[in-house]
């Protein structure tokens, strides 16, 4: 570890954020480790003495000298620097063997903070991340608990300790590979009992909090970038401490330079959400910066994370580009579909309400305020984009204990929906996912989506299953001897009812209300295995050959609402009290759960003891 060397106290009394800055790089630059508690220390002092309550009606207009920071004196810092390391040394003995940490010892130095702390939860106040939070007012949120673990450990010699996060939730993997996973911290109210436990156990490991076992693994300068990345610039809901925002956004372009940030999604994002308000000259543009967030999510975390596509929908949504919002937005619900939702998830939740109820209803409010040849409500591929946004959310709701839709939900959505013409609507060609109904017959489960089956999928056993299967039942058809359209007219007869007058007189079309069935070859299973090689979606439109004449999008449903919607959403005429009793229907999400692993040997709730 580098400590408190002599050429960081050389550059106190810190007055500006260049010597900030500088004091990061000499650490971070170091051969050493660079040293999480002086650097937390040193952040929370400055963003607790620029967003205190005293000085906030100094801050709301930006400062005459941009560069310039309240004075810290060496002193100041050192006796906080110095308690920290006397709390940890006189409850737990140092590492002098080098040796690996145990559960055992995690769990003892998470108890040390835990109990040193005033006796509340802080789950949604402002500036409690930093160990000066800690040391100043015994007061820790949750991603505190967890980085202060991780520093405590670092003082004590445990150097194989590091922050584990997901997009919502922080934990601590150490040993010898780094492969042991502990709970430190809590999570909502009421959950430190969890402390100590290992991550990955049970189906609560592959919901969206636990980011289905791909958090971002920290190494040390990724944990500074975890800190910096926590920095809350915040003086009150609308206003921000200028200092401190561009303190951090100059600490992350640091953190940027180094590489450090390279598998950080979110910390990528934060610092396109501070170029987008505020532009760094010669740096790389916010809007290359969302899509980094994108491509790291997807590199290293097998498009597991939610926030990089949210951030990038809400920067095309402020800059009115509303087509490539609803892409983004349609590209996040395709990731948490992979998920069971729980009373957990209240963060994600919370997010894609906002996107559903007051995002896109205002995206159509302003659309259709006026006329436009090029307005959103012509372009068929956004109606496609939204059905997969909403076929995304319904799946996370397929297999879960708490059910999402209701009826605030539902509203919106016939709303939006009402605004595309039916001949818009009809450009799109809506394909229902026959693969995973036919499994999910097989199964005895109509209701039971499969959904972590996704998570084998993601994680190889089911890609290969599903691809094999696939193969083998497009040489079952090229062998067939029936043509395709007999083959399409009989497989059509199971969900549509057959028109009298075609039977008797052979006129018209074979089923009442319906067009001859599709036979093209985009409706068959090759388009499951277009899914699971796919980028960032499971049900994006499929690409359109272009040489061919048809340029109509195509979406894939895969929930079962949704796919039962289909013809609703098609008609002339909308039944929109029918789309809103429908989609707030329970669908027996508990009928079902979501495929499991192999290795879980978890007990179905309702089975017999042995």
């Amino acid at each position: 570890m580098a400590g408190f060397r002599d050429i960081d106290k050389a550059l106190f009394p810190i007055k500006s954020i260049n010597t900030v800055v500088q004091l990061f790089k000499n650490q971070l630059e170091s051969p050493s480790e660079p040293d999480l508690a002086l650097l937390s220390i040193v952040a929370g002092v400055i963003e607790n003495c620029l967003t205190s309550r005293s000085n906030t009606a100094l801050q709301i207009s930006e400062p005459v000298e941009q560069n310039n920071l309240p004075i810290l004196e060496l002193k100041t810092v050192e006796i906080l620097y110095n308690k920290f390391r006397s709390i940890m040394f006189n409850a737990i003995e140092q590492n002098k063997s080098k040796s690996f940490a145990t559960r055992d010892l995690v769990k003892k130095v998470s108890d040390v903070i835990w109990n040193s702390l005033t006796r509340s939860y802080y789950k949604d106040r402002a500036h409690l991340q930093s160990l000066y939070s800690y040391l100043s007012g015994s007061k820790l949120d949750c991603f505190g608990v967890a980085f202060a673990v991780v520093a405590g450990c670092q003082c004590l010699g445990y150097n194989d300790v590091h922050l584990a996060l997901s997009e919502d939730h922080a934990w601590v993997v150490f040993g010898e590979n780094g492969t042991e996973t502990a709970e430190v911290t809590w999570h909502g109210k009421g959950n430190e009992d969890k402390r100590g436990q290992e991550i990955g156990k049970g189906v609560s490991a592959r919901s969206w909090l636990y980011v289905n076992n791909k958090p971002v693994i920290c190494t040390r300068h990724m944990e500074v970038a975890a800190l910096v990345s926590a920095i809350d610039p915040s003086l009150n809901s609308t206003h921000d401490a200028y200092e401190v925002a561009l303190l951090q956004q100059e600490l992350l372009w640091l953190l940027y330079g180094l590489g450090h940030l390279k598998k950080y999604p979110m910390a990528i994002g934060n610092l396109g959400d501070l170029e987008e308000i505020s532009a760094t000259e010669g740096k790389v543009p916010c809007k290359s910066l969302f899509e980094e967030a994108i491509y790291s999510a997807r590199t290293y975390y097998n498009n597991q994370h939610v926030y990089p596509y949210t951030y990038q929908g809400g920067y095309f949504y402020r800059n009115k580009m509303y087509e490539e919002a609803f892409e983004s937005w349609a590209n996040a619900s395709d990731v948490i579909r992979l998920y069971n939702y729980s009373r957990d998830d209240e963060e994600i939740y919370k997010e894609f309400l906002e996107i559903a109820n007051e995002l896109i209803p205002q995206i159509m409010k302003t659309e259709s305020s006026g006329f436009s040849a090029n307005t959103i409500l012509k372009k068929s591929k956004c109606f496609a984009d939204l059905l997969r946004f909403y076929d995304g959310i319904c799946q996370w709701e397929e297999g879960s204990a708490t059910p999402v839709l209701h009826i605030g939900w539902a509203k919106p959505l016939v709303l939006t929906i009402s605004k595309f013409d039916a001949d818009v609507r009809a450009q799109v060609n809506i394909v229902c996912d026959k693969s995973e109904e036919d499994k999910l017959k097989k199964n005895g489960s109509y209701f039971n989506n499969n959904n972590n089956n996704n998570y084998e999928k993601e994680n190889g056993s089911a890609n290969t299953d599903l691809v094999v299967n696939s193969t083998k039942q497009t040489g079952e058809k090229d062998k067939s001897p029936f043509h395709p359209s007999i083959e399409a007219l009989t497989a059509a007869c199971s969900e549509k009812i057959l028109n009298p007058e075609y039977l008797l007189q052979g006129d018209g079309s074979p089923f009442v209300g319906g067009d001859y069935p599709d036979v093209s070859p985009s409706n068959s299973p090759q388009e499951s295995t277009e899914k699971l090689n796919g980028g960032p979606s499971t049900s994006k439109e499929v690409p359109i050959d272009e040489h061919s004449q048809d340029v109509r999008p195509t979406v894939v449903l895969h929930s079962q609402k949704m796919k039962q919607l289909k013809d609703l959403l098609l008609a002339e005429k909308l039944n929109t009290q029918a789309i809103s009793l429908h989609l707030t229907a329970q669908s027996q999400v508990q009928v079902g759960k979501k495929g499991r692993g192999e290795g879980d040997h978890v007990r179905p709730k309702r089975a017999r003891r042995e």
